[in-house]
């Protein structure tokens, strides 16, 4: 009648439960709250160094299945989703800052096209190397079933942009937090929430809300 709580509480569970509090909600605070914003971007990448070192040791994880279920996607849903990201993001922009709209392609459309090129590989992929693969493959044994893991996933995705001090990021990666999840999970490809990540990314920076991704922008309420 009553679940054996007992089955989750073996070492190997506790062991994954402090691994899994130390990467995922010490570390983003340790980033947001003692390194100085100039710091970010360094400790940020030894944040995913470290990430991709668990991944790769994983028991019965392969790089190689990263490629399962790469084609579970269409062209039309990725077209609409960058529509209507587009949609969202200029109203939003023009409600929030409209002094920052569409800034980099009016001023800098060079910093924009070197945006454009290297966020895919520099921040997209990575983000959902650790948030995807990792969270659900290694982690998989203590966390909850079915939405309630999405919903986990989402929160911890946000919650790893503490850094930003923003209400305006915490909303936006919880959202993406949640459709990168079921793109992974529900449609079994994380080439395609690679996808939407790169595309909501490079709509974000051309639209202008990249003012709220600058580290140079960032103000701790404290």
């Amino acid at each position: 009648m009553f679940e054996d709580l007992s089955l989750y509480n073996t070492p190997t569970n506790r062991r994954l439960k402090a691994e899994f509090g130390l990467f995922f909600l010490a570390a983003p605070i340790v980033i947001a709250v003692l390194l100085p914003p100039t710091m970010m971007f360094q400790a940020l990448f030894a944040f995913t160094g470290l990430g991709l070192g668990l991944l790769h040791f994983t028991p019965g994880f392969q790089w190689a299945e990263l490629w399962h279920g790469w084609r579970n996607w269409t062209w039309r849903e990725l077209a609409l989703f960058a529509v209507l990201m587009l949609a969202l993001c200029t109203g939003l922009i023009y409600v929030l800052r409209p002094e920052a709209a569409f800034f980099l392609l009016r001023q800098r459309p060079e910093l924009l096209a070197v945006i454009w090129l290297a966020y895919p590989l520099v921040s997209a992929l990575p983000q959902e190397l650790l948030f995807r693969p990792l969270f659900f493959r290694r982690y998989a044994a203590i966390l909850p079933e079915g939405p309630r893991a999405d919903l986990l996933n989402a929160a911890i995705f946000s919650f790893a942009h503490l850094m930003y001090w923003s209400w305006v990021v915490a909303l936006m990666t919880f959202a993406g937090g949640l459709l990168f999840s079921w793109a992974y999970r529900r449609r079994g490809s994380f080439v395609y929430a690679m996808l939407l990540h790169a595309v909501a990314g490079n709509i974000l920076f051309a639209v202008g809300m990249g003012v709220y991704f600058y580290s140079g922008n960032v103000v701790r309420p404290f």
